[in-house]
C-alpha cells in the first residue's frame, strides 16, 4: 500500500498531480471540522493542510501520521507543541506567498490612502462630488514603517521604495542584514514617525495582541495602519476605538481576530476602513505555488531529502532524511 496523504480542503490541481506523479495516494477529506479530521486521518501518513485546525486530538488520531505540510506561510492552526511531542514534522511554504502578498499590501496602501473604496461606493450611489471632501494622500516622500522584515516585508519595502519613492523604516528586535535604504527605528519611534504602518509577522505567543492602544496613540492622526498578516497580532477592539476616536486616519484590514468576522464587527461598517476577506495571497499563481511547494515538502520527507521549511526543527534531530 502506498503512502497516503490527507487533503482536508481542496488545493490547486497542480499540487494533487504532483503527489500522484510522485507515487502518493491522496485522500480527499470529508470536511474541515475536528470530528471530520479525526475520522479521515486514521489511515494517513501525511496531511496537506490549509485552514483546518490540526489539534492534539486530531494528531493523536493519526496513528500513522508523520508530517503536516502547511499550505501557506502561517502555521498558527497547528498545535506545534503536540506535533513535536508526537514526533510529527511540521512544514510551511513561506516562499510561495511573497510576491502576491507584497503586491496586495501595496494595493492596500494605495486603496486606503487614496480613498478608493469610499469614493467608489459613493460614485455608484450617484455622488460624484464626494471626492471634494475626501481627498487622498500622496505617498511620494512619505515613510512606510514595516514590522516584520522577512520575505514579504522586504519585498513590500522594495516595491514602495523603488516604485513609489517612499522612505522605508523598519523595526527589528535582533540584528539583520538590511538594504541601505531602510532606516532602523525603535518600537515607539516607528509608530510616531511613520505615515503608514504595515504588519508582516506570524501569529505566535510573542506577537498575539502586541499592537494595541498604546501603539495607536503614538501614531500620527494622519497615519494609516495596514494588516495583511494575521488578525490575532492586533488588539482588534483597541484598533476600532482608535479609528472611532480619529486617533489615526484609517486602516486596511485583510485579517481578523475571528474569521469570518461577525456581521456586527464595526470594522465592516466604518467609513475610514477598507476590509477584505483574508485574500492577500489569493491569486492563481500563488495558490498553485503553495500547493506544489507543500506537496514537495511531503515528497522530500518520504523520499530521502530534508524538507526545505521545517517549523519544529527539534523534531528533525531524531529523523533520518
Amino acid at each position: 500500500m502506498g503512502i497516503k496523504v490527507l487533503i482536508p480542503q481542496m488545493i490547486a490541481q497542480e499540487g494533487m498531480e504532483y503527489l500522484i506523479d510522485h507515487g502518493f495516494e491522496i485522500k480527499i477529506g470529508s470536511g474541515a471540522a475536528e470530528e471530520d479530521l479525526i475520522r479521515d486521518i486514521a489511515d494517513c501518513d501525511a496531511v496537506l493542510l490549509r485552514t483546518a485546525d490540526m489539534t492534539e486530538k486530531v494528531m493523536k488520531a493519526g496513528k500513522k501520521l508523520k508530517i503536516v505540510a502547511r499550505h501557506g506561510a502561517g502555521y498558527n492552526n497547528v498545535d506545534i507543541e503536540t506535533a513535536s511531542r508526537l514526533g510529527i514534522v511540521v512544514t510551511n511554504t513561506p516562499d510561495a506567498t511573497t510576491i502576491s502578498v507584497a503586491e496586495y499590501t501595496i494595493g492596500a496602501m494605495l486603496a486606503v490612502t487614496k480613498q478608493l473604496f469610499p469614493c467608489s461606493e459613493q460614485m455608484k450611489n450617484g455622488n460624484f462630488l464626494f471626492k471634494n471632501s475626501n481627498k487622498g494622500m500622496e505617498l511620494k516622500g512619505k515613510t512606510l514603517g514595516i514590522i516584520g522584515f522577512g520575505r514579504i516585508g522586504r519585498r513590500t519595502a522594495k516595491i514602495a521604495h523603488d516604485g513609489l519613492s517612499m522612505k522605508i523604516a523598519a523595526y527589528l528586535n535582533q540584528p539583520f542584514d538590511m538594504p541601505e535604504y531602510v532606516k532602523i527605528l525603535g518600537w515607539e519611534q516607528l509608530f510616531r514617525e511613520c505615515d503608514v504602518i504595515s504588519l508582516h509577522v506570524p501569529a505566535t505567543a510573542e506577537t498575539i495582541g502586541f499592537v494595541g492602544e498604546k501603539e495607536f496613540a503614538w501614531m500620527k492622526e494622519s497615519a494609516y495602519f495596514i494588516n495583511c498578516s494575521r488578525g490575532e497580532v492586533v488588539n482588534e477592539g483597541e484598533l476600532i476605538q482608535a479609528l472611532e476616536a480619529g486617533k489615526i486616519a484609517g486602516a486596511f484590514v485583510d485579517v481578523f481576530e475571528t474569521e469570518p468576522p461577525l456581521s456586527t464587527n464595526p470594522l465592516l461598517h466604518m467609513s475610514n476602513t477598507a476590509v477584505t476577506p483574508h485574500m492577500a495571497s489569493n491569486t492563481e499563481e500563488c495558490m498553485t505555488a503553495i500547493a506544489v511547494q507543500a506537496a514537495e515538502q511531503i515528497d522530500y520527507f518520504f523520499h530521502g531529502g530534508e524538507p526545505l521549511w521545517i517549523v519544529n526543527d527539534s523534531v528533525t534531530d531524531s529523523k533520518k532524511f
